[in-house]
Formats: C-alpha cells, structure tokens, sequence
C-alpha cells in the first residue's frame, strides 16, 4: 500500500508528429518519414500549481522541442535507438524521475504502424 505522502504526477505530450529520417533501407535514408510519440513523465506539480508560473512548471513545449529536435538530429535507422535517445535526452535534460515513452513509425507501404514502448527511470548516482 501507498504511504499517504507518495505523490506521483504525470505531465504528458501525446501524439506528437516529426518529419525525420529513419530506416535501414536506402531509400529510407533519402526522405523524411512520420514518426508520432507519446510520452508520459513523472514530475512533482505541485510547486508549479501553487505558483501558477511556467517558470516553476515542466514545460511540455520544451519537452516537445527536444524530442522533435533528438528525432531530427539522429537520421537513426531504428526507432528502438531513437527512442533509447528520446528518453535520455528528456532524462537528462528535464527534472523527470521517470517516463512512459512510445514511439509509432507508420507503414505507409505494409498498413500497419511499428511501434517501441519503453518506461526509464532516473539513475540515482
């Protein structure tokens, strides 16, 4: 059972869509594909509701901006090592101690969508 003093918040950016190159196939390496993530972090919110400031807050634009930015920086050939980065970067980067990431890369030729769900804590040192 739960102590009462656990607190466990979660700020999400859902189905977030970035033009990037990813693939093993030559022609993949060519042009830029959709990927679309979702990903769940558990952040303490209660200083941010109190205070009512961004500044105070996890800032879900700066997670989007990162994420978009990892994605089209990689030209990976796997969506399991982009979203190994992804999760990284927004561990690192981002006052998270853990995250639900998922990352869809639509099939247009198979009618299907390839998907990678991973969960990432903090390392403590």
């Amino acid at each position: 059972m739960a102590s009462l003093d656990a607190v466990t918040d979660y700020v999400s950016v859902k189905d977030l869509s970035v033009a990037a190159v990813i693939g093993v196939h030559d022609w993949e390496r060519e042009i830029e594909q959709t990927l679309v993530v979702s990903v769940d972090m558990a952040a303490d919110v209660r200083t941010a509701a109190a205070s009512d400031d961004l500044a105070d807050a996890l800032d879900y634009s700066a997670v989007a901006a990162t994420i978009a930015a990892v994605l089209r920086e990689g030209k990976f050939r796997l969506i399991e090592t982009a979203a190994e980065r992804v999760a990284g970067r927004l561990l690192a980067d981002f006052p998270v101690s853990w995250l639900r990431l998922e990352l869809r890369k639509p099939i247009a030729t198979g009618g299907y969508t390839a998907l990678v769900s991973l969960e990432r804590a903090r390392e403590n040192p």
